[in-house]
């Protein structure tokens, strides 16, 4: 393996020759160099998710002096996952275009926008626009997901995939119950809010440095506007999106709303709803990379099948909980939707290569030609089913804004939800369980094949 220092495209450390479905290359340097950056990447989009979700505790500080009802402060969390989801398209797709390292060290650096101007601004009497300027601008740091996927994806073989996603997202999505922590201990100690603010600042300068000095470019992913065209065209990304909206966007969205609801409808304080609320998440991210690695051993179809069954009768429990105003039962089964919500994550990011890789066996393709083109179409689409994910946090957030407007409580929300768990379960069963699924042909396949993906290998 060769590795070039610099290149005059960007500049930065540059490898030119990236070949991980060789074992022998994998065996004599390649994993050493993938576990690297691997590490470092979950770093720097832990912080990201700790910025991005960082509004889900400061509302909690948030009393009656601000002058915002808990309508708007969902309204702000709303416009957080929004933006996250929004610039996750662009941060994908920057990967290619500037290289792994280079750009985690912008995006990193990014952080420091958001973050600076919520230390500005937040105290009573701050008006309810430049809070929602602030909540918008933290959005970058949903980003930072996307690229950070889209990077690892290329640099691990396929059959340790599911793990390593797993490991990035599940070291990711750590960011958020690691805030919701971080904003426990502050409030425990009667701090403020800029206190929790101003601990991240040099927590992002951190994650800078490490991504400047520990981190490489693979000059193997190139710029492939070609593949996002081919991705978007394909019927599997987009019904992978809708997957991931029943997965990931119900853990980004529960994560945000959590503590709101404790507040609101169980009329928690500050405090008793810090103690909770990063519970679920913490759980979440901690089963993510079991979920992958389930999916690596059973396949990501079938656990993600059984995942939104689970997850339909922990909401059920929870609509149950909310009726009869039982905070025993509701935290309970709430805490176990976390932890579904993170394992379903962990197994549908491994479909999302192993159904690529599948439609290029399918269409013909063999040994390192049905490897590439996996490589190239998953990556493409990662960015584009990453973001539909996290719109679905923003679903959830304004669903749970209009059911407590409307009635005062969550109910009607949490019924909505079970209904789009059953959804997702059957289109898993019909597309990826039940029957297999026909496959858009591979470039150089040749036209009018009929061949099928395997379900065993999704």
């Amino acid at each position: 393996m060769r590795k070039t220092p610099a290149r005059s495209r960007t500049g930065g450390r540059w490898i030119e020759e990236w070949d991980p479905e060789d074992e022998r290359f994998w065996r004599e340097g390649g994993e050493r160099i993938a576990r690297r950056n691997l590490w470092f990447s979950v770093l720097c989009e832990h912080i990201g998710f700790s910025v991005w979700t960082l509004w889900s505790v400061l509302v909690l500080f948030m009393g009656p002096e601000y002058g915002i009802d808990p309508a708007g402060k969902f309204f702000l969390a709303s416009m957080a996952t929004l933006v996250g989801a929004v610039v996750r398209v662009p941060y994908t797709f920057a990967v290619a275009r500037f290289g792994g390292r280079n750009w985690t060290i912008v995006s990193a650096s990014l952080l420091l926008v958001p973050t600076a101007a919520a230390f500005a601004v937040m105290h009573p009497g701050t008006s309810y626009g430049t809070f929602l300027l602030c909540a918008v601008l933290s959005g970058v740091g949903g980003g930072n997901f996307a690229s950070s996927m889209t990077n690892i994806n290329a640099y691990f073989p396929l059959h340790r995939k599911g793990w390593a996603l797993g490991v990035n997202a599940g070291g990711g999505n750590l960011g958020v119950p690691a805030v919701q922590l971080v904003g426990l201990a502050v409030l425990g100690a009667a701090g403020g809010p800029r206190v929790l603010i101003g601990i991240y600042l040099p927590c992002i300068l951190l994650a800078v440095c490490c991504a400047v000095r520990f981190m490489d470019n693979l000059a193997t992913v190139r710029d492939d506007t070609g593949a996002a065209r081919e991705a978007a065209r394909d019927r599997h990304t987009w019904i992978m999106a809708l997957l991931y909206v029943g997965t990931f966007g119900s853990f980004i969205g529960y994560s945000f709303a959590f503590g709101l609801v404790l507040q609101t409808q169980f009329g928690r304080t500050p405090l008793q709803a810090a103690s909770l609320t990063f519970v679920g998440p913490l759980l979440g991210s901690l089963v993510r990379p079991v979920g992958g690695r389930l999916a690596d051993r059973y396949g990501g179809a079938r656990i993600t099948l059984w995942n939104f069954v689970a997850m339909a009768a922990a909401t059920a429990l929870v609509a149950l909980a909310s009726v009869r105003a039982s905070l025993p039962l509701f935290t309970a089964a709430f805490i176990a939707l976390f932890a579904l919500s993170g394992l379903g994550n962990g197994s549908t990011y491994k479909m999302i290569p192993a159904v690529f890789r599948a439609e290029a066996a399918a269409a013909g393709l063999t040994g390192e030609a049905a490897a590439a083109y996996g490589r190239r179409l998953s990556g493409a689409a990662m960015g584009l089913i990453g973001a539909a994910g996290a719109l679905g946090g923003l679903g959830i957030n304004l669903a749970l804004r209009q059911s407590f407007k409307a009635g005062g409580t969550g109910t009607p929300a949490f019924l909505a939800f079970l209904g789009c768990y059953a959804v997702c379960y059957a289109i898993t069963r019909a597309v990826y369980v039940r029957r297999p699924a026909a496959p858009a042909a591979a470039p150089g396949a040749g036209a009018g094949r009929d061949r099928r993906l395997d379900r065993a290998e999704v």
